[in-house]
């Protein structure tokens, strides 16, 4: 069935007109009673800041999200439009999706005063009914609320009249949601502006005896650090927040887990039989969290999970420039492709120490503590003893980029009590099936055996040698 175009069938349709909050809040207790997620794609918040959201939709509140970078609090905002009705009526032309029934600008009232009932509507998508502005130090007041506009002054019209205005970002999102990123990034004589649109629900636009009272709700974003310590969100503005969100990273490695899994292009293993060891990818996500419990790591501005992200995508990357260099057409990443996680990992952490040159350092410990920790809580101690015990006498064994997965295969073979602990990674059809499989959790258990202090490690360039400490 069409929509309506003039607004007789409209009327006719049985169609009503609900304020934003009105709508928000029927939308959203519709998916609470059908137990659908707000944001399917956003893992992690099910416990602590859904139900917090969900609180703050119920009530109609604005609301500004608190949070370090990459916690999804972009997407959260963004995806409020899927709370909207996918179809909303206008009346056509307006700049400011001017409600049929209860117009607002002059343009408005002026044609349906002339044209009545066959007075044109237009529809607008719910994803055109979101506005967006980064705050910026050059963010003005005509960008976010309007200004005169010289061009239609030009063309005839009085500096007194209505339509000589060019309406800004806020008002343009009537009847939607307006984001407002990094707010505190906002100088303070432009966080004035938004008071009345927070309180009141209008705007005025320089000396024009005109009030446009807008149905809009604002949703910001803000980092701890310039909300709270530097106070640069002036205490008014901040009082009209209805609800304040405080987001976080994930709580834990699983949940670290999925969300790289979610998230990470692989599009580089085209053409590649691609498996990821399980092992592998929880190593990637305990270095971010080992990050984030570092002392050499600022927690100010956070270690976000683009870092997980980021060294997942790299560590696929040196799998798959492994594969292509040795002619294999799998790829399977191993312990030796880590070393290349330093290059994804220096851009996205900020490294607060005294000590010229420890940057190195202090990375390579980072990926050491995700190694030790997935070994420690994946392989059994029970399966250690043999391994150790076996290397009590002249035996040595060669790791490296170069060395391929049938070198693995025969030392399990020769090297029998490798087995129990490689089972522990992999499971026995994974290790029939694919020798890469088995040299990945060849490497981890000599390297998890090595970082617990177990076995030495000698290290030069690509290359490693392990052997018994005695």
């Amino acid at each position: 069935m069409s929509n309506p175009e003039t607004l007789g069938a409209l009327k006719a349709s049985g169609w009503e007109s609900v304020s934003l909050r009105q709508e928000l809040r029927r939308n959203a207790i519709a998916k609470i009673q059908a137990d659908e997620p707000l944001f399917p794609e956003v893992l992690g918040y099910e416990s602590t800041v859904t139900p917090q959201l969900e609180n703050a939709l119920l009530a109609g509140h604005d609301i500004i999200f608190l949070g370090e970078r990459g916690q999804a609090k972009t997407r959260m905002i963004r995806g409020l439009t899927g709370l909207l009705d996918e179809w909303m009526p206008i009346v056509a032309g307006s700049e400011i999706n001017d409600d049929p029934y209860n117009p607002i600008s002059r343009h408005a009232r002026e044609l349906i005063a002339e044209h009545g009932d066959d007075t044109p509507i237009a529809w607008v998508h719910r994803d055109d009914r979101f506005g967006e502005k980064l705050a910026t130090p050059d963010t003005s007041i005509a960008d976010l609320i309007g200004e005169v506009d010289p061009i239609k002054v030009a063309e005839g019209r009085y500096l007194s009249d209505e339509l000589t205005l060019h309406y800004g970002l806020v008002p343009r999102t009537n009847r939607g949601i307006f984001a407002m990123n990094e707010l505190p990034d906002l100088s303070e004589r432009i966080q004035v502006g938004l008071l009345n649109v927070l309180e009141e629900r209008d705007v005025q636009i320089r000396g024009h005896k005109v009030r446009l009272p807008l149905d809009v709700i604002l949703v910001a974003s803000a980092n701890p650090e310039d909300y709270t310590n530097r106070g640069r969100l002036i205490t008014p503005l901040k009082d009209r927040f209805g609800s304040q969100i405080r987001t976080h990273y994930p709580l834990d490695v699983e949940t670290e887990v999925a969300i790289v899994e979610q998230e990470a292009d692989i599009s580089v293993s085209e053409g590649f039989d691609l498996t990821v060891p399980s092992f592998m990818t929880e190593i990637v996500a305990s270095v971010t969290h080992a990050a984030r419990r570092s002392q050499h790591i600022s927690q100010r501005s956070g270690v976000s999970v683009r870092l997980s992200i980021s060294n997942f995508e790299i560590m696929i990357a040196n799998s798959v420039r492994r594969a292509l260099r040795s002619g294999a057409s799998a790829a399977v990443p191993r312990i030796v492709d880590l070393e290349a996680l330093p290059a994804s990992t220096s851009g996205k952490v900020e490294i607060e120490t005294l000590d010229e040159g420890r940057d190195a350092e202090i990375l390579d410990g980072l990926v050491k503590a995700g190694i030790l920790q997935v070994f420690k809580d994946r392989v059994p101690p029970d399966t250690h003893r043999a391994v150790v015990d076996a290397f009590d006498g002249e035996l040595v064994v060669d790791t490296g980029e170069d060395v391929t997965d049938d070198a693995y295969v025969a030392l399990i073979d020769r090297v029998s009590a490798l087995k129990a602990p490689v089972d522990a990674l992999i499971s026995e059809e994974e290790a029939a099936s694919s020798p890469a499989m088995v040299a990945s959790a060849c490497e981890m258990v000599l390297e998890g055996l090595h970082l617990a202090k177990r076995l030495n490690k000698d290290a030069v360039g690509g290359r490693a040698q392990f052997r018994s400490r005695s």
